[in-house]
């Protein structure tokens, strides 16, 4: 081997070991290894621009674009109120096979966060056997179609770049329907062993909640059961915290004293009873805002607050809007509401100004699920050209000479000249972390090929495999996707197991389709792991779910999973 080839070898195993290291971090891990590269000489700049513009990967990234007009048709909300009934076998039907083809073509992260308010609030299932079905549904639902899911279209784009015609909308399907049954009957099996969570009336408790004791108020010198602190109706008072330390647990016999800082659990919707109390001042209060337009919104996963704490985010500033509680499912909360650390998947109970409808960085970093209602809501009749005008640019996709991205490119200029997504929202969330994986997954494959790499690949395997069961290599290429996708992210997955199994196809002298899907498949069965897939973690969170329950239910349906891509990807798209 070249000293640029075994320097290619070098940087591609770093790039493994960093995504495996550094998971919350792809793009970074990435950019480092195509700047080895560029400073290297292994790639040029006009390579790197070029992939920055593949036409799957521009695909990708309207697709995303257009699915945040799609987030706000009434098409979700209209399914969140259909799904669950009297009937507990008909509720699992329509949740499962209505949320499976609902992620077939819109962004199964907006399905799940739509439906996880509904479902834990109603009375006739337990949530905690919902919500991971929930989940899985979404993301079987993903593999039926191209635009189904980020990772097909990543897929997609790296076959465009080795000169194949794209991917069909329905390469997919056949493969994604016979996988998608037979896990919903494994599931149907498996439900008995999620446990069932909090019933939705006793939920509220987790809220955590902050006041203010004021300097004249009449509650100073007196004990905590003097002052009737110890028996509010729906509040639980969980600590104090004074001059910097925190009394926990609080003994009834305990004093008030000016600017103690009172933390209690409870009702979150019968927090004025607080404001009875002299001198207790709420945590939204303090920023001069009033608790009568409580609203309930959910961290995005990638919101700009996460990691920060309210004071550190500037929260009042940044949204017109102040925190009255929070929550956090599975795991109690401690210390000054301000300097708790806000993570994506967190519940926050806002009391809003009159300007908080009309700021434009809601959507990018909050599910709205109760309240006020933003503005850019569509309705009338631009709600009608977001719903049909996507399923006529689909249609006319697989129906019409026209490529995808043609189809998209109109799609989203109307949507922009109707005023269905804004400019400044198109900037203000563009998918600049998946374009930039995307890219220099790319454009690492692209160095492959400039080193030989890619040719070295396909000749040991051609080697060494050559006599040998092309179903061996089939099979390990997809295992080890699957356990890189549980390691890392599918699309990271996806994007860095793609050349090695395109390479071993050619070296085997076979038709690489069956190894393209291999990947793809592999690279969307997340099932083990809560932080594998965004939607995993949503209801990992939402759900009160512990490891052991991804593990246990998780198991038997990626096991069920891979069995039916294994068996049926060969039949669909032979060697």
């Amino acid at each position: 081997m070249l000293l640029s080839q075994w320097l290619m070898v070098g940087i591609f195993l770093a790039t493994f070991l960093g995504l495996v290291r550094f998971q919350k971090a792809p793009e970074k891990v990435f950019s480092f290894s195509i700047l080895l590269c560029l400073v290297c000489g292994l790639v040029t700049t006009d390579e790197i621009f070029d992939n920055g513009v593949n036409s799957g990967l521009l695909s990708l990234v309207l697709l995303i674009l257009c699915s945040f007009a799609l987030e706000r048709t009434s098409f979700l909300r209209y399914i969140s109120v259909k799904l669950i009934s009297k009937s507990a076998t008909a509720s699992y039907v329509k949740l499962l096979f209505g949320t499976a083809l609902s992620s077939a073509v819109l962004n199964n992260t907006a399905i799940v966060a739509t439906l996880i308010t509904p479902l834990k609030n109603n009375k006739h299932i337990n949530p905690g056997r919902l919500l991971l079905p929930l989940s899985y549904a979404a993301i079987l639902g993903g593999t039926l179609t191209l635009v189904g899911t980020s990772t097909n279209l990543i897929v997609n784009s790296m076959v465009i770049e080795k000169g194949m015609a794209s991917l069909a909308f329905f390469d997919f399907t056949l493969v994604g329907i016979g996988a998608c049954l037979a896990c919903f009957l494994v599931m149907a099996l498996m439900l008995p062993r999620l446990p069932k969570s909090i019933k939705t009336s006793e939920q509220p408790q987790a809220y955590f909640i902050e006041a203010k004791v004021s300097s004249d108020s009449k509650l100073i010198g007196q004990s905590i059961e003097d002052n009737g602190l110890r028996n509010i109706d729906a509040f639980y008072l969980v600590e104090i915290i004074r001059q910097g330390f925190l009394i926990s647990p609080v003994a009834p016999d305990e004093r008030i004293l000016a600017g103690d800082k009172l933390v209690f659990s409870g009702d979150v919707t019968k927090v004025k009873v607080l404001q009875q109390y002299d001198g207790l001042q709420l945590f939204a209060e303090q920023n001069d805002l009033l608790t009568d337009n409580l609203t309930e919104v959910l961290v995005k996963p990638g919101s700009s607050i996460a990691g920060l704490s309210l004071k550190q985010s500037g929260f009042r500033a940044r949204f017109d809007a102040a925190v009255v509680a929070i929550r956090r499912e599975g795991e109690t909360l401690s210390g000054k509401l301000g300097e708790i650390v806000i993570r994506s998947g967190d519940f926050l109970v806002l009391a809003v100004g009159n300007d908080f409808r009309s700021r434009p960085n809601l959507s990018k970093n909050f599910f709205l699920l109760s309240g006020v209602k933003p503005e850019n809501i569509l309705s009338g009749w631009r709600n009608s050209y977001a719903l049909l005008g996507f399923a006529a640019s689909i249609s006319a996709s697989i129906a019409l000479p026209f490529t995808l991205l043609e189809c998209l490119l109109v799609y989203t200029a109307g949507l922009f000249a109707f005023n269905c997504i804004s400019l400044s929202e198109i900037k203000r969330r563009f998918p600049f972390e998946i374009w930039l994986v995307v890219t220099c997954a790319l454009s690492l494959s692209t160095a492959m090929e400039n080193t030989g790499v890619s040719q070295l690949i396909a000749d040991s395997a051609e080697h060494y495999l050559l006599g040998s069961d092309v179903m061996l290599a089939f099979v390990c290429v997809y295992l080890v996707t699957l356990v890189f996708t549980e390691l890392v992210t599918n699309n990271a997955a996806a994007a860095l197991i793609f050349p090695i199994a395109y390479n071993i196809a050619l070296g085997l002298g076979v038709d690489p389709m069956p190894f393209i899907m291999a990947v793809a498949f592999a690279a969307s069965g997340s099932f083990i792991m809560p932080w594998g897939y965004q939607t995993n973690l949503m209801v990992f969170n939402a759900g009160n779910y512990q490891l052991k329950h991804f593990i246990k239910f998780g198991i038997p349906v990626s096991v069920t999973y891979s069995t039916a891509a294994i068996t049926l990807i060969p039949l669909i798209f032979p060697f």
